[in-house]
């Protein structure tokens, strides 16, 4: 028999439409919306017959069922949780002039704690055991939340990040629209650090979906922010030391502030060659929800920036994700601001301090 021909009790099946199910994955041969199901030759009827008690298939959700009379697997609840948000597989194809067909980009993705699951958060429960998925879908979509699906809405649909063939939202995104559901300070903790120590993005990535999502209001979301931004000022650091060290280049003063002799204080920087008169300075800064705060930070920065500047100090701003994403890059941006002091005026002299 040809596994990928439903089959309907001890009835001979019908003959299906030219569309076969072999271009299907295993998980999709399982699970069919009412529309793929009709492509195939399968009536709603023969279907609802189908799903009759101890019958071998079961409706999952509406238009989606399952051709299967067991519990459904992970797989299965994410493939028909995506099936009845948005319909990725049955989307038109637009057909340009040179005969080519291009899918659609899916219009539901995945997101929440299931989506941080498949990005491997090890802090993010099993799939199996979320009772629901959360679907990000846009704000026009007129669904609703129902079975194992929460539908998410969006203004605007994040670009979608394939994870093992499906459509996943981005781990800001993801952790954002996970926050929104949890209401234990420890989980989100957890959550927002294992984002940080785990390489999956940047404090002011998240800091800034916190903030359009307009969670900072809430007392233990803000506290897991202020450790956020501290874990992530940390592990800043240490590849600074790192580049540092395995880029060769000379020791530096760390972590010092800066003064006019006899006069103000200028400010602290994270690293600085007082024999080249150039410094290094993390921008760990992140959006905040006091815009008032967030504009007197940057002003307050701006302003050290160039009065260095003026003193005659080469001033290297380093931001987290070029540490992480282009350490050797950086390494060479300050190797030869090091080298240039020698055909620059000699700097103004500044009293150095351990901060």
């Amino acid at each position: 028999m040809n596994h990928n021909t439903p089959t309907f009790g001890g009835e001979t099946p019908s003959p299906l439409s030219p569309r076969p199910l072999s271009h299907l994955t295993d998980v999709q041969r399982r699970v069919l919306s009412s529309t793929q199901l009709r492509a195939h030759g399968v009536s709603a009827s023969r279907a609802a017959a189908q799903c009759r008690p101890g019958g071998p298939w079961q409706q999952l959700l509406p238009g989606v069922y399952v051709l299967h009379p067991g519990p459904p697997t992970s797989d299965e609840r994410l493939h028909a949780a995506l099936l009845y948000a948005g319909r990725p597989a049955e989307r038109a194809r637009s057909v340009p002039a040179q005969g080519k067909a291009h899918a659609a980009p899916p219009d539901a993705i995945v997101t929440g704690l299931a989506a941080l699951t498949l990005h491997g958060f090890s802090s993010a429960p099993p799939l199996i055991s979320l009772d629901r998925i959360d679907i990000l879908v846009p704000r026009t979509r007129r669904l609703r939340s129902t079975g194992c699906v929460r539908l998410v809405r969006a203004h605007v649909m994040p670009l979608a990040e394939p994870v093992t063939g499906v459509p996943v939202a981005p781990v800001p995104r993801a952790l954002a629209d996970a926050v929104a559901q949890l209401t234990d300070a420890h989980a989100v903790r957890r959550l927002l650090t294992e984002a940080v120590r785990g390489g999956h993005c940047e404090p002011a990535a998240i800091v800034r979906e916190l903030t359009q999502a307009r969670l900072l209001s809430r007392a233990h979301v803000v506290d897991a922010v202020d450790s956020l931004l501290a874990e992530g000022r940390s592990i800043a650091e240490a590849r600074l030391y790192e580049m540092v060290r395995v880029h060769g280049l000379p020791d530096p003063l760390w972590n010092v502030d800066l003064r006019l002799p006899g006069g103000p204080h200028i400010g602290g920087v994270d690293a600085y060659w007082p024999d080249q008169a150039v410094a290094v300075e993390l921008d760990t800064r992140a959006p905040r929800h006091d815009r008032g705060q967030d504009d007197a930070l940057w002003c307050e920065y701006t302003q050290k920036r160039e009065t260095l500047e003026r003193l005659g100090i080469t001033v290297v701003h380093i931001t987290p994700r070029k540490l992480r994403d282009a350490m050797e890059q950086q390494a060479t941006v300050v190797r030869t601001a090091l080298m240039a002091s020698a055909d620059r005026e000699p700097a103004a002299y500044v009293v150095v301090l351990p901060r």
